[in-house]
């Protein structure tokens, strides 16, 4: 149990910081990152079956995934500023 979470928290911390990365000025630090890359799984698990988008099993497919994900997150995060304005 402990090792899945290790693994569950590094996934998103890799997630995260490839979300920061596409979306330039989005990161926002390696816990929150993490956090991000965690919470953006959820997302991606969510929203991208819906339109009939699937990366397949393993490691790589669950950090590109979970990045997808944060990105889609990151983006929207960006959106909320300007409409305050």
């Amino acid at each position: 149990m402990i090792v899945g979470f290790i693994a569950w928290i590094l996934v998103g911390a890799v997630a995260g910081w490839l979300a920061g990365l596409v979306v330039k000025g989005g990161g926002f630090g390696f816990f929150a990152n993490a956090v991000l890359g965690i919470v953006g799984a959820a997302v991606a698990g969510y929203v991208l079956p819906r339109f009939g988008f699937f990366l397949g099993h393993g490691l790589i497919g669950q950090i590109l995934h979970a990045a997808i994900g944060s990105v889609i997150i990151l983006v929207i995060l960006s959106l909320v500023p300007r409409l305050s304005r």
